[in-house]
């Protein structure tokens, strides 16, 4: 079957957690709704069945996700988790790590929270500068650096930290994965005030010589480059997941209130200047669940520098449309858009999130320049 159409299972879950989000509302309890979502067995869908998981993929745990969002409950954890924790555990992980982790991961009992953006870096990962040594009398890693914008560490297990290690043959710093509990001496956070009203939280993180054992380590000390590629595709394409669903939210609000709202004698969706931006703003969000279906297929597949193209275009895709569906339906229903009644308004400040994280639109227009067009490198 062509992977432009989606299976009956696929269908059959999409209904599934599209009643589970209708169930929890815009209004939902976020430990609630993870709670219930991973007794259903929605947020390891993508992890392994010998471990606890569905045995699915990307393609089921974003559809999960999109439906929520859908439905106004996006779990963001869900992206961070399952998708890049749960998924380098998966594939990278020692026999012990994924016996400890995915389990918990899979059942929601536990939570991973991720670390990789830091305040001198940002988009430029080999800027790197948590560093990770090792103690040559007891061969623990010790681990120094800063982190910022990380989601959810206050209700995490533990936090996968990305820090860079030294190549005994090159000297050259290569990135490695770090499981780090929330408990670690010298392993600090600090809540940065945002305005966006997000469940979920943000932290700034200090690494002060923080020793974790030898096992703290993801896999093998060589394949850095790997794990954390690995991680970051099924982040974009859950980001993007994440995106639709928030402007297929927002759009659903908006049609409903053109087709009731009677200003002269037709109600207001009759005009095609109401009409019309929501129609694009609908395809829009369309063209962006096609990409990110088929970054989530190749994905799958195991094609990771097919996945690697298509997931970067189905993020930036799903960020416009997100961003141009909140901003069409606000404008809809004109000052009720502004309302806390109506619930569009915060949005406004979350699309904008979709633009900018985890990798921003302008990083990908020069990943696509690049790597897809071979122009030269500006950077």
């Amino acid at each position: 079957m062509p992977s432009t159409l989606e299976s009956e299972e696929h269908k059959a879950l999409r209904a599934a957690v599209a009643a589970l989000g209708k169930r929890h509302g815009r209004t939902y309890d976020r430990e609630a709704l993870w709670s219930e979502a991973a007794k259903l067995g929605y947020l390891g869908v993508n992890l392994p069945e010998e471990y606890g998981g569905g045995g699915g993929g990307i393609a089921e745990l974003s559809i999960v996700l999109e439906e929520l969002g859908a439905a106004g409950c996006p779990l963001l954890m869900m992206v961070v988790s399952p998708a890049i924790c749960g998924t380098v555990i998966a594939r990278f992980g020692t026999e012990d790590q994924k016996r400890l982790w995915l389990p918990g991961l899979a059942d929601g009992t536990r939570t991973m929270a991720f670390g990789i953006t830091e305040p001198d870096a940002g988009s430029n990962s080999h800027r790197i500068t948590t560093t990770a040594r090792r103690d040559p009398d007891t061969g623990d890693w010790l681990l120094t650096g800063r982190k910022v914008f990380i989601s959810g560490v206050d209700i995490a297990d533990a936090t996968l930290i990305v820090g860079r290690t030294e190549d005994a043959r090159t000297g050259n710093l290569k990135p490695c994965l770090f499981i780090v509990p929330p408990d670690a001496e010298g392993f600090t956070r600090r809540r940065i005030d945002m305005e966006l009203d997000a469940a979920e939280k943000q932290f700034e993180l200090t690494l002060d010589d923080v020793r974790l054992p030898a096992d703290a380590l993801v896999g093998d000390e060589d394949a850095g480059l790997l794990q954390l590629f690995a991680g970051l595709n099924p982040e974009r394409v859950m980001t993007a997941a994440f995106a639709i669903g928030m402007g297929r939210h927002a759009l659903a609000r908006a049609v409903e209130y053109a087709r009731d709202r009677t200003v002269w004698k037709a109600p207001i969706g009759a005009h095609q200047a109401i009409a019309h931006p929501l129609a694009q703003a609908h395809i829009d969000l369309e063209l962006a669940r096609l990409m990110m279906q088929k970054a989530a297929h190749l994905y799958d597949a195991g094609d990771d520098v097919g996945a690697g193209e298509a997931a970067n275009m189905a993020k930036y895709a799903a960020g416009e449309a997100c961003v141009k569906a909140v901003d069409q339906a606000v404008h809809t229903l004109g000052g009720n858009g502004l309302t806390r009644e109506f619930g569009l308004a915060s949005l406004i400040t979350a699309a904008r999130v979709s633009r900018i994280a985890p990798v921003s639109r302008e990083m990908i227009l020069n990943y696509v320049s690049h790597q897809t067009l071979g122009l030269p490198k500006s950077y």
